[in-house]
């Protein structure tokens, strides 16, 4: 029976890095795939969902804004009637269509 050579440590490391070279890109193929399904598909991180929220949050800005700006037109219009007498009557006769005893009210239209 013929004598098998041995090999040295520098073709033994050589194959070892051939063999490596060409299979290591499978687990990194394995690894990117479950990372990409991972974002996409599970539903505390997924991509769609995150997309979602913020949509969500940019209507619930949007609201906050129309909020303020009608805050602030009925802080102004509360001001208004505090600061004068004739605002607070004028405001109660056009809206609430109240009268002093000896008027005659006329309503045209629905309000």
């Amino acid at each position: 029976m013929p004598a098998i050579p041995a090999l040295s440590m520098a073709e033994v490391t050589k194959k070892e890095s051939f063999w490596q070279k060409r299979k290591g890109t499978i687990p990194f193929l394995v690894i990117a795939t479950v990372v990409i399904a991972v974002l996409f598909l599970n539903e505390e991180t997924s991509v769609r969902t995150n997309m979602e929220y913020e949509g969500r949050i940019n209507d619930l800005r949007q609201e906050i804004r129309h909020n303020r700006d009608s805050a602030l037109y009925y802080r102004q219009h509360r001001l208004a009637i505090e600061n004068g007498e004739s605002d607070l009557e004028r405001l109660a006769r056009e809206r609430y269509h109240m009268q002093k005893p000896t008027e005659d009210v006329f309503v045209y239209g629905d309000r």
